[in-house]
């Protein structure tokens, strides 16, 4: 799906999937940049408030303002990861703490071209003169014992306007199958992101989304799913 079909896909379905060819085309992303964008999953930390229901996830948090009529995606001072009360059922009234993305995280020329390209979608959906872009890195762990929970909140919203999920890698995991139903539950979508550069899209306000554990397909070894979550909301 192109970025033109996806935005049209968005805006009459209110979900839809930009294949790994077609998105790598559109941000004339190359296999070094891809692995160096991908490196920056090997620094990320403990999530302390999924250690709390028995989830192993690392990320960190990054919050960007975006203005579409310049294209720019503008880096904000560091905040606490808040939201609304219609949305996580876990988090309500929760102001969380986490680690900032790095300086290159946070500057990597291709994390700008994908909010730029997410900026656009989101325009489909609402002319907004000023976005609030979250970015967020993941990593899922899980082990013979234990499953990895990408969503332990299950089926949710954001609260926001857009939501995203790109893969960038999996290994030696089985699971983690992604679901997009509407807002009464009536399935829409169901796939396993299992390919790098694959980007599953939401209309957050119509739509309500999860994905199931995972576990280790060889039990002796550990597995791990990696995403990098972004979300757009109309800027306060």
């Amino acid at each position: 799906m192109t970025p033109e079909a996806a935005a049209q896909q968005l805006t009459r379905v209110g979900t839809g999937l930009i294949e790994p060819a077609e998105l790598k085309a559109c941000l004339d992303i190359d296999a070094s940049e891809w692995t160096r964008f991908a490196a920056h999953w090997e620094d990320l930390v403990p999530d302390p408030y999924a250690a709390e229901l028995g989830t192993r996830r690392l990320r960190r948090y990054g919050h960007f303002r975006f203005t579409p009529a310049e294209a720019i995606a503008e880096p904000m001072p560091h905040d606490a990861f808040v939201q609304p009360e219609n949305s996580n059922p876990l988090y309500v009234g929760k102001d969380r703490q986490f680690e900032p993305l790095t300086d290159a995280f946070a500057k990597d020329p291709l994390l700008e071209r994908i909010l730029k390209l997410l900026g656009q979608l989101a325009m489909a959906l609402d002319d907004t003169p000023t976005w609030s872009a979250k970015v967020t890195p993941f990593r899922v762990l899980a082990s013979a014992d234990e499953d990895g929970m990408p969503t332990p909140e299950g089926m949710h919203r954001d609260g926001v306007t857009l939501v995203t999920s790109l893969l960038i890698g999996r290994r030696n995991a089985i699971g983690g199958k992604s679901t997009v139903t509407d807002i009464d539950g009536r399935h829409m979508l169901t796939t396993t992101l299992d390919e790098p550069g694959t980007l599953l899209l939401g209309d957050d306000r119509r739509t309500l989304h999860g994905v199931s554990p995972i576990r280790p397909c060889d039990p002796a070894e550990p597995a791990r799913r990696d995403v990098l979550v972004i979300t757009f909301a109309p800027s306060a």
